[in-house]
């Protein structure tokens, strides 16, 4: 249960850092700084519509279209903006298309970055999970 609660607290953290990643790269891409409490709202709705795509859409590639296997995370991390966008409270706000797709890609990789190094800081693997399996 703490573990799953840990993996949760990563990924917050992970969508943050590609979020500010790509406002600080961007200057299409804007966290409305001025409200703390949007930017957490985006955060979370980012994350939250994240970890529901990212299973959802690799199935359904599964099924349907093997080839998008490969840009799952990218094509969730992009729906996952699209979203949050839409969403009147979140504080993020992305100009022209070319803003959208680099901010994705931006974003993506931030996150897939710092949830690789942040999980082995925070989760030990003892390896006593797989070999009971």
């Amino acid at each position: 249960m703490i573990a799953v609660l840990i993996r949760a607290l990563i990924f917050v953290v992970s969508a943050a850092l590609g979020l500010i990643a790509a406002d600080v790269i961007l200057p299409g891409f804007h966290l409305h700084w001025n409200d703390w409490w949007g930017i957490l709202v985006a955060v979370l709705v980012f994350a939250v519509l994240q970890s529901i795509l990212a299973p959802l859409l690799t199935r359904f590639a599964r099924r349907r279209a093997t080839a998008l296997l490969g840009g799952i995370g990218l094509i969730s991390t992009l729906i996952a903006l699209m979203i949050a966008v839409i969403i009147p409270a979140a504080g993020v706000g992305i100009d022209g298309p070319t803003t959208w797709i680099v901010g994705a890609l931006i974003v993506w990789f931030v996150t897939a970055i710092a949830t690789w190094l942040l999980t082995p800081l925070f989760l030990k693997d003892d390896g006593r999970k797989r070999e009971r399996r």
